[in-house]
């Protein structure tokens, strides 16, 4: 499988697909506050990739909608439902966003004892929105965040993995997506360089080789690309020079991405609730009409791809993502594409991804059995990239 695609398209894959593009958690391992470069004059360290260091293989469904999240309200029994799912692969990134506008209509009516429905990415910044509001606030889910879909995230910051369908999402969307984008955005500044570094900056690198660029796959949809928008947010991909890349390949690129270290993310978000006095109550629902026996008569339902069974929304179609766990390694804090594979480092182990097939992989598949083949072979390609393109000694630290 060669390395086949455009720079931006390839980027734009990798943002929108279901890696980094996300997915949705990168950065160095646990133990070692790095950058992926070990700090003074040593060259990037190699990321040591064999089957034999694959320590888990998981999966994640990400609830996409054509028409984009789903954010209306409507009346269940003398409840006010406020919605806030249907993300597709773009749950982490826009979350604070999108929780801040069900959090705004959830307290319009002067509510304040709110129920959150969901424990995942959009739970736990509707319920902390709304507890920096005023509002008493318990959140209501079946798991705490390590057992729900959020969890197995690749945690890249992705605002268009396949959020909506140009076509159906329309005109309009473009703006609430920016809003929502750039929310999101500015709020995940408040989490930069806390212990356990829940949020961080990372460098992607991009290998090609001198492969043809194959056809859009047969029914290939046309997922929104809003990314030019908020393109002031994040830096341009920058060409190496055979000097300054790590890698010896026909073209190298580098950028910097933001990502989210779920475990330490989540368990920052999850404690802060608890302190500011929120409650978690374990229960799980099975029919709207439950929400009559809750005291909160105003509810954040954000229960992401389990909507489409508790509310019969058909709208939802899952888009299987698999991520392969290699064993964490401290030197290593960087990303890289190659042949349709992303690596990233991330404090809890090393992510590998096949995401050949682009938007399209995955799409419709609900089936959460890991594949460890299909992660095994993604860590073949891992293992060719440093057998044959590694340049050690290529790119020295800036630090």
């Amino acid at each position: 499988m060669g390395q086949n695609l455009s720079p931006e398209l390839h980027r734009r894959r990798l943002l929108q697909g279901s890696a980094a593009l996300g997915l949705t958690g990168l950065s160095a391992c646990a133990g070692v506050p790095t950058t992926g470069l070990v700090a003074g004059t040593s060259a990037l360290a190699p990321v040591r990739a064999r089957p034999d260091r694959l320590f888990d293989v998981t999966v994640c469904l990400r609830p996409f909608r054509a028409a984009g999240p789903r954010l209306d309200t409507e009346q269940v029994g003398d409840a006010l439902v406020v919605h806030n799912y249907g993300h597709g692969g773009s749950g982490w990134s826009l979350s604070w966003g999108s929780s801040t506008l069900a959090v705004q209509k959830a307290l319009s009516g002067g509510a304040r004892d709110i129920a959150v429905l969901g424990c995942g990415a959009l739970g736990l910044t509707s319920a902390t929105l709304a507890q920096r509001a005023g509002a008493r606030v318990t959140i209501y889910a079946r798991d705490l965040l390590p057992q729900t879909r959020s969890s197995r995230a690749t945690g890249s910051w992705t605002p268009d993995s396949r959020i909506a369908l140009a076509s159906v999402a329309g005109p309009g969307f473009g703006d609430l997506r920016e809003q929502m984008a750039r929310t999101s955005f500015k709020t995940y500044r408040q989490y930069l360089g806390l212990p356990g570094r829940p949020v961080e900056w990372t460098d992607r690198y991009y290998v090609f080789d001198d492969s043809p660029e194959p056809p859009e796959p047969p029914g290939a949809l046309d997922f929104g690309s809003y990314r030019d928008r908020i393109a002031d947010l994040t830096p341009r991909l920058e060409r190496l020079t055979p000097a300054e890349s790590p890698f010896r390949a026909p073209r190298v690129e580098r950028t910097s991405e933001m990502m989210f270290n779920i475990a330490d993310y989540g368990h920052t978000l999850m404690s802060d609730f608890l302190l500011a006095g929120g409650r978690f109550v374990r229960r799980e629902f099975h029919h709207p009409s439950e929400f009559a026996t809750l005291s909160e008569k105003v509810v954040i339902n954000c229960p992401g791809y389990a909507a489409r069974d508790l509310w019969g929304d058909t709208s939802i179609v899952p888009v299987r993502g698999q991520i392969g766990w290699l064993i964490p390694q401290a030197e290593v804090g960087y990303g890289v594409v190659y042949h349709d594979v992303l690596t990233l480092a991330r404090r809890d182990g090393i992510v590998v991804q096949d995401f050949s097939g682009g938007d399209m992989k995955g799409y419709g598949d609900a089936d959460e059995t890991p594949r460890r083949a299909d992660s095994e072979h993604a860590v073949e390609v891992v293992a060719q990239l440093y057998a044959n393109r590694w340049a050690p000694g290529g790119r020295r630290s800036a630090v």
